[in-house]
């Protein structure tokens, strides 16, 4: 699967992926769109997915759950518990899809220059085979999607209420 040229994702070590991401908006708004439910609900997916579930509790210990739901029906659940947060700039969390074994650690950097923001996500995840695997189940395509329907968002200029 590809992606359409926006997304960079990078293999450095054998247990992680690197995903770089340009957005043409302050990093506020992309811290926002990353942690506010109604936002969330909006571009959190790859096309023709959408989220039926969508909570979130941002604060160290506290977590987020979401369920995301393909055309066909098929629920993907999600799940994790926040490590770090410093608004606007970064956030840690480990994270768990239902049925699939292992946790990742999903660490995100967020870098303004010039008014656009450089979206850094490097996911640690617990073997070089549950790495492998997601990688094989699309993981790259599914996150240039969603990545682009966020700077859709964003170029629409949506905001939270």
């Amino acid at each position: 699967m590809t992606n359409s040229g926006t997304l960079t994702a990078t293999t450095p070590s054998d247990r992680e992926v690197v995903l770089t991401r340009v957005f043409d908006a302050p990093r506020r708004m992309v811290f926002q769109a990353f942690t506010d439910p109604e936002l969330l609900k909006l571009w959190f997916g790859p096309r023709g997915w959408w989220l039926t579930v969508c909570e979130v509790d941002l604060r160290v210990g506290g977590g987020f759950r979401f369920v995301l739901r393909s055309p066909e029906g098929t629920e993907l659940k999600i799940r994790g518990v926040y490590i770090e947060i410093t608004p606007p700039e970064r956030s840690v969390h480990m994270e768990s899809y239902d049925g699939i074994p292992g946790e990742s650690q999903v660490t995100t950097v967020l870098a303004e220059h010039e008014g656009k923001t450089t979206l850094t996500a490097t996911i640690l995840y617990s073997s070089r085979d549950a790495r492998d695997a997601v990688i094989k189940a699309g993981m790259e395509h599914g996150a240039a999607e969603t990545y682009d329907k966020l700077a859709e968002m964003l170029a629409a200029g949506v905001r939270a209420r």
